[in-house]
């Protein structure tokens, strides 16, 4: 577990103003120290932590100084929801950390399955842990061993994002985990509302990666025909 004095060894990883924040979330109870990262980045930093009772929470940590603000700003302001923001670095950063809670809310709520959030601290979001004792691991690096059920499973699951207005224009073989054969879709600071102009674009692109990714794993696949099941999907009652 990593306390007080060991933050101290992570100065390129945690800002002091990240650090108080911590140490505020900690005190109200969210977990009780950072247990290890799991991946360190240039936009984000991710960690378990482990609560009072023994279970774990991801504690994604956007970072404030490497982190490409102009790419998040660009995604936020075709976002109807975020049409005022303004293009301060820290405030874009809080904007898209809370976009993502925001969004992990609104999948719970519809049925995806993904990681229930928990709290959002300005550049801080903890969120549910996917695993046993260790994370669940990526679909780049976890093939499911019936890939056509799998295939399935994540389009039935976009056609919930879609039917609800969401398109998650982030979707590949990153951001899915394959936790015991059923997919579970993370990373959803880009999901955007499908209002947004630029919505069909990132539709194209989701749908592309998925059936790329399957299609290597000799599923048989037509793209055409997947966009416009899920679009009839969105119609029904």
């Amino acid at each position: 577990m990593i306390n007080k004095e060991e933050f101290k060894t992570l100065k390129n990883v945690f800002d002091l103003y990240t650090e108080r924040n911590l140490f505020k979330l900690i005190s109200q109870g969210y977990f009780e120290g950072i247990k290890s990262p799991l991946k360190l980045g240039k936009e984000a930093n991710i960690f378990s932590a482990e609560r009072k009772d023994g279970s774990l929470v991801i504690i994604k940590i956007y970072r404030l100084t490497t982190c490409d603000f102009n790419r998040m700003y660009d995604y936020l302001k075709y976002d109807p929801r975020y049409e005022n923001i303004k293009g301060q670095r820290r405030q874009i950063i809080f904007n898209w950390a809370q976009r993502e809670y925001r969004n992990l809310l609104k999948t719970r709520e519809i049925g995806i399955t993904s990681p229930t959030p928990y709290v959002c601290k300005d550049n801080i979001v903890v969120m549910e842990f996917i695993g046993d004792s260790d994370p669940a691991p990526q679909l780049k690096d976890a093939p499911p061993k019936n890939p056509a059920d799998f295939f399935n499973q994540v389009i039935n699951q976009i056609k919930l994002l879609y039917k609800n207005n969401l398109v998650h224009a982030d979707l590949s073989k990153f951001n899915i985990l394959n936790h015991h054969e059923t997919p579970v879709l993370i990373d959803f600071s880009q999901t955007t509302p499908i209002e947004n102009p630029r919505s069909e674009e990132y539709f194209n692109r989701d749908i592309k990666n998925v059936c790329d990714y399957f299609r290597k794993l000799k599923v048989q696949i037509d793209e055409d025909k997947i966009k416009e099941e899920i679009k009839k999907f969105k119609n029904k009652p």
